[in-house]
């Protein structure tokens, strides 16, 4: 057990280095397309993605029968449908609020205020469902903030309007974070993450119609960005969270995940050629710190992840 969740926790980086590498080419595509219209469009493009693992899984099993009970297939495929709504109502709320927010809102508030969700989320799973953790985690936690604060926040910080509706996109991101723990442990994570992604563009699509004008000259025009970030980000990154969140307990998941704004700095300097500032380099270190910590053996950590 504790193998998978060494590789559970492996996998959560991944997830957070292509999701970081993602802020490159959504900046890029910002240039060119409305952001509801580009979340609608690779939110689109991952289903297909995963659509296509989901099928490929499926003509997997035909391949290698096994007898199972019929009463715990449909409750499985039950949990499976709910808990990929619910994800997906989740994550979609998440996506507009924070690409609204972002329009009078700089870059780097707005990713600090998001990744606000490392905080929210051992709060809200202690309020609401009484899971305690290790005061070693709560410390990782309180580090992570002053390390995200380092690295984002470089223009001081003034509350408006938008920082609510950031504040949202927090809340609703912890949310999808929770509810992805609780269903991968009763469901397919594979086709959790599919439905997920469906529901996010259905979402979406009908936002960024209601909302804004999309035009097929504008996904041409951010064709690159789009395909980057629905496969690798949308279809992958989702899937991954999904696979690995079920070995791994969310208050660190949401840690491990909040490494995107790292990986974000780091392709801003690879792939846009931005510079990193001293402030930068000590606020990834100090995120590095909090997770490196978190990793640490505790005894009072999740024990709650269960065998499959």
């Amino acid at each position: 057990m504790k193998n998978k969740q060494t590789l559970g926790n492996l996998l959560l980086i991944l997830t957070a280095m292509i999701w970081g590498m993602a802020f490159a080419f959504q900046r890029k595509g910002m240039e060119s397309i409305e952001p509801l219209t580009f979340t609608a469009v690779r939110m689109g493009l991952a289903a297909v993605v995963i659509g296509a693992a989901v099928l490929i899984e499926k003509n997997r099993e035909k391949r290698n029968i096994t007898k199972t009970d019929p009463q715990a297939a449909r409750i499985r495929s039950k949990n499976t449908i709910l808990g990929g709504i619910c994800c997906g109502i989740f994550l979609a709320a998440a996506s507009i609020f924070q690409q609204i927010g972002m329009v009078s809102t700089s870059a780097g508030k707005s990713g600090f205020i998001t990744a606000m969700y490392i905080l929210l989320v051992p709060i809200i799973n202690f309020v609401l469902f009484r899971k305690k953790n290790s005061p070693l985690v709560w410390i990782a936690v309180l580090i992570s903030v002053v390390g995200m604060y380092l690295l984002c926040m470089t223009e001081g910080f003034r509350l408006a309007h938008s920082d609510l509706l950031l504040f949202l996109c927090a809340v609703m991101f912890s949310g999808q974070i929770l509810c992805c723990d609780h269903f991968v442990q009763l469901g397919d994570p594979l086709q959790i993450s599919a439905i997920q992604i469906l529901t996010t563009t259905v979402i979406s699509a009908i936002a960024a119609f209601l909302m804004e004008t999309p035009s097929w000259d504008q996904v041409r025009s951010a064709a690159i960005p789009i395909l980057y970030c629905g496969i690798m980000s949308g279809g992958v990154g989702y899937t991954l969270q999904m696979v690995a969140q079920k070995f791994t307990d969310p208050t660190v998941a949401s840690l491990l995940m909040s490494l995107e704004s790292v990986f974000a700095v780091l392709g801003g300097a690879i792939l846009l050629h931005e510079r990193m500032t001293p402030r930068e380099l000590l606020g990834c270190t100090v995120m590095f710190a909090a997770i490196i910590l978190v990793q640490l053996p505790s005894g009072s950590r999740s024990e709650n992840r269960k065998e499959p």
